[in-house]
């Protein structure tokens, strides 16, 4: 059973020896390419597609974002003049944001309240006198916050102060809910003449 390691060798060295026939190589790669043709072409092809597809897909979504970030517009009643429906103490970091984060949570909720109802109300002919009488109320308790936030911001704050803020925004948020109930009672009277009329 044991062989000879150096037989062995010997043997190998033989087969070693052995060469291929003149052109074997360039008849190898002949058949090769017949069996597997090279063709980068439709790689190109495809991955200029992609580039391309991904191309329009990033212009696309760069244009939504645009649209979405450029395009909000201030709400404007049919008379044409502009409805407010930012507070201005809002805009930056106001007195009661740099308190704490828990008093900037509440009034950004008030502030994001009262727009939203701001923003649902339709304004018409019929209900304008109403809803200006409503907005000039607002904008005295947008102005009485104002003053109370530079009060908080020069004197410090106080219990006072700031109950006074939430209870401003409160209060606000509060006529925006009369305004909505008001402008409904006013256009069911409304449709209900209509219909006795008809």
């Amino acid at each position: 059973m044991a062989q000879d390691i150096r037989k062995l060798f010997e043997e190998e060295q033989k087969v070693f020896n052995d060469k291929m026939p003149k052109g074997h190589e360039a008849r190898f790669l002949e058949k090769l390419d017949v069996e597997l043709p090279v063709n980068e072409k439709p790689v190109r092809k495809l991955f200029s597609f992609i580039n391309i597809a991904a191309s329009v897909v990033l212009l696309i979504g760069l244009g939504y974002g645009a649209l979405q970030f450029i395009g909000k517009e201030t709400p404007v009643d049919p008379e044409g003049t502009e409805v407010v429906t930012n507070n201005p103490a809002t805009e930056t970091e106001t007195p009661l944001g740099k308190l704490s984060p828990e008093l900037k949570k509440v009034e950004d909720y008030y502030i994001a309240s009262i727009n939203l109802e701001l923003s649902k109300m339709k304004i018409t002919p019929e209900n304008k006198e109403l809803f200006d009488g409503y907005l000039a109320r607002l904008e005295e308790l947008n102005k009485e916050y104002e003053v109370l936030s530079k009060e908080l911001t020069e004197s410090g704050p106080s219990e006072r102060i700031i109950n006074a803020s939430i209870e401003n925004l409160k209060l606000r948020l509060n006529l925006m809910y009369r305004l909505k109930e008001k402008l409904s009672e006013l256009n069911n009277e409304t449709n209900g003449l209509e219909q006795t009329q008809a």
